[in-house]
């Protein structure tokens, strides 16, 4: 049975062109980049022209690209390292409630430590309130942390109006661009960002590698300690074969492929919202070009998408991260849906090699699978 993977924002395939670039690094050319002998010099080498190569993707000119294990080692880095390095100035900091759970929890954590965190609300669509931002800082506000396109519904925030915000404000702004990185243009410098978190493995490259861009200046005390790698915010040798990857797997999403997600992406909610008591969560425009979140009343989401999985579509009930979990989305109740309808949600990510065919499948796939549950239903006969 050929399987249909529309999980695309919990992982990516490697792409061909990437593994064939990593594939030196594991044996002809698998040197530490911190040695000083030929194999060690041709790592550096290679690990200096990612670095470089990732940071024209952003304009990090004015910033440092440090290369962690992914996006929760970076996320945590630049909340928890900030923290403890500003705490002179102040120990308030400002997220929202529609984060990735590696910043709740980091943040959460860093309450225990003496540290206040205001949450900020989102509207219906997933969007900060920017008064509301604005209102919030304080005079020892010293960190703002909002994610750029959300992992579960898609909502893309204007970053360079928070950016501008925090800049007036003299605050740090960070952002978790994980999931937007290479789908939606970012420019460090124009958009006052100071902190950026990015991973490979959501781009079509190897997981297990993310990097973290801070700007110039800023204080930053390191998670782990060790030799001093990675401008001592670091430690630890360097994965050269993965960042090697990872610098090959931004040049992978072309404009086409955007341009072709979208139009797949609007066709799957097209057909989707044919469905009586089925509605999109998140905005219709300023949304990931491959995500739609579904909720459908009456039937639960882990039992529709196991019904997709039988037929061979491989799709989500929300992050990865956090599927396990019998608890509501954070997301989806933070904003306004109830219990019971977050619970009977669905995401469905798509991927640049989606095809027509494979949308049209899902949707009368799903139809059929809705009529199926709701005829169960202890919720509610449809």
């Amino acid at each position: 049975m050929k399987i249909i993977y529309l999980d695309n924002a919990a992982t990516t395939p490697v792409a061909p062109e990437v593994m064939e670039a990593m594939k030196p690094f594991f044996s002809e050319r698998f040197g530490n980049a911190s040695s000083l002998h030929f194999l060690g010099k041709q790592a550096k080498e290679a690990l200096e022209k990612s670095r470089g190569k990732i940071m024209k993707k952003v304009n990090a000119k004015e910033h440092k690209l440090v290369f962690t294990s992914g996006g929760t080692e970076s996320n945590n880095l630049a909340l928890k390292g900030t923290a403890f390095a500003n705490k002179d100035k102040g120990k308030h900091i400002i997220t929202t409630k529609i984060e990735h759970d590696c910043v709740l929890n980091a943040c959460k954590w860093l309450e225990k430590q003496g540290f206040e965190v205001t949450y900020l609300s989102v509207d219906r669509e997933g969007f900060v309130d920017l008064n509301e931002l604005e209102e919030s800082i304080r005079k020892d506000t010293i960190l703002v942390s909002i994610i750029h396109g959300n992992n579960e519904i898609g909502t893309i925030q204007d970053l360079k109006e928070i950016g501008k915000i925090c800049q007036e404000h003299e605050v740090y702004f960070h952002t978790d661009a994980c999931q937007s990185f290479t789908k939606v243009p970012i420019d460090l410098k124009k958009e006052h960002i100071d902190l950026l978190t990015i991973n490979s493995h959501k781009i079509y490259g190897p997981k297990g590698v993310g990097g973290l861009f801070i700007r110039n200046g800023i204080k930053i005390d390191p998670l782990s300690h060790g030799g001093g790698h990675e401008f001592g915010l670091r430690s630890g040798t360097e994965n050269v074969s993965g960042i090697v990857g990872f610098a090959k797997a931004t040049e992978v999403i072309k404009d086409k492929d955007i341009k072709h997600m979208t139009k797949l992406r609007n066709m799957l909610i097209k057909g989707v919202l044919e469905i009586e008591d089925a509605w999109l969560n998140g905005p219709r425009e300023k949304r990931l070009c491959n995500n739609t979140n579904f909720s459908f009343r009456y039937i639960e989401g882990e039992a529709l998408m196991l019904y997709l999985d039988v037929k061979g579509i491989a799709a989500s009930t929300g992050s990865a991260c956090s599927s396990k979990s019998l608890e509501p989305s954070h997301v989806l109740t933070a904003i306004g849906l109830k219990p019971e309808d977050a619970h009977g949600s669905l995401r469905l990510t798509l991927g640049k090699d989606s095809t027509e065919d494979e949308i049209k499948y899902t949707i009368e796939v799903l139809k059929q699978s809705v009529d199926s549950l709701r005829k169960i239903s202890p919720f509610g006969n449809k």
